[in-house]
């Protein structure tokens, strides 16, 4: 008897074996091109879909605001994989130059507790203590110039030609730190790394720059954010500045910066970004910028998209005022992404009681740029905020 049980068990085996192996002989359906020739997984509409921004406060799993945004704060601050620093700034002026009705000084300072970094610093002669601007450059693939971008630079015949000609080309040729030092700003910009002082970095090289911090158990885009972090609170140091009068302005990738600064620290009262707002859904597409990788790398905290969206990022400095604006003919965001997030963050804002304090505009004859007339239209959001100190942070 168990040798005919065994019999028929080893019969139904083969029988099971032969019908399975027939069967995976005729199935073709698994994949045999899985990436796509924008290197991503064929199946990358169904990971889009499993992105339900759980942290997000339009979630709904919050119900006091202000736990809410601790909470997301503390979310962001994780994912930049970059501990606090310790060292004081301890900065130095090593060069100056007088300009009308203001000065400009190049100031080293210690960034960090292993970088000791130079930024460019402009004061009004006026009495202080006065607002205070920091200006966060962009990428542009452009790593000979970084905080030269935003403040005309001096003593370097060939910087100052490369910085001329960039402000021709994205800002109607006006360097905006100057523009804003004129009006009574105290102004800082400083190179994030790979650019200016910190570089020339090679294009080709950021995507193995970010994977070697990766290596170092550190992140590049966390680097860059903790450092944007660390400019700010030297600038609210400075004896020339009232603290409680700072904004935040940056231009495409600066605008990133802007926003996201805007998201990890209370120390600006206001926030203008220029040129880079989207939602994840509608910049990962096909033939965006975004899913080239290189410079992408100083922009992607590990596992945060699976947390938060863009705007729910920016939407933690609510509900202080945040001003975005997007060019209607700017390839790199696409109208339908700009819009998605500005929807979001208007809601975010209205649950606050705040939409006032939220300005967004799509400029529909404007490209990637930040031509004179967005500037004076942000030079007046400023002034209304910062001019004087009639308006307590909220």
């Amino acid at each position: 008897m168990m040798k005919r049980n065994r019999l028929w068990h080893t019969l139904g085996l083969l029988v099971f074996w032969l019908s399975s192996g027939a069967s995976m002989a005729n199935d073709a359906s698994y994949q045999t091109a899985a990436i796509t020739e924008e290197a991503l997984p064929v199946f990358y509409t169904e990971l889009k879909q499993q992105l339900t921004y759980p942290d997000s406060w339009l979630s709904g799993h919050q119900q006091s605001f202000e736990q809410w945004r601790r909470q997301a704060r503390l979310l962001v601050r994780e994912r930049l994989l970059t501990p606090d620093t310790h060292r004081a700034f301890e900065p130095q002026v090593v060069d100056k130059q007088e300009r009308d009705g203001y000065r400009a000084e190049k100031v080293a300072f210690n960034l960090t507790d292993e970088s000791r970094v130079a930024g460019l610093l402009l004061t009004p002669n006026s009495p202080g203590p006065h607002p205070a601007v920091i200006l966060l450059h962009d990428h542009g693939a452009k790593f000979d110039i970084g905080k030269e971008k935003m403040i005309q630079p001096w003593g370097d015949d060939a910087r100052l030609a490369s910085a001329k000609a960039w402000a021709d080309k994205f800002f109607t040729g006006r360097f905006v730190g100057d523009e804003l030092a004129k009006r009574g700003y105290v102004v800082l910009a400083v190179d994030a790394l790979g650019w200016g002082d910190r570089g020339p970095l090679k294009y080709e090289q950021q995507q193995a720059l970010a994977s070697n911090f990766y290596n170092l158990g550190r992140s590049l885009a966390g680097l860059m954010a903790y450092e944007d972090m660390r400019s700010l609170d030297f600038l609210a140091s400075l004896p020339q500045v009232d603290p409680k009068r700072i904004g935040i302005v940056g231009f495409s990738m600066g605008a990133y910066r802007a926003w996201q600064l805007a998201a990890l620290s209370d120390k600006a009262a206001v926030t203008a970004a220029i040129a880079w707002m989207g939602t994840y859904d509608g910049l990962m597409v096909p033939g965006n910028n975004v899913l080239r990788g290189q410079s992408a790398f100083y922009m992607l905290h590990p596992g945060l998209s699976a947390r938060l969206d863009f705007p729910d990022v920016a939407s933690i400095a609510a509900p202080k005022p945040m001003l975005f604006f997007n060019g209607g003919k700017d390839s790199l965001f696409p109208a339908r992404a700009v819009q998605a997030a500005y929807s979001r963050m208007h809601r975010i804002w209205l649950s606050q009681q705040a939409d006032d304090r939220l300005v967004t505009k799509i400029w529909p004859e404007l490209g990637h740029v930040f031509y004179q007339e967005q500037q004076d239209a942000v030079f007046a959001w400023l002034d209304r905020w910062l001019a004087t100190p009639a308006h307590p942070a909220r």
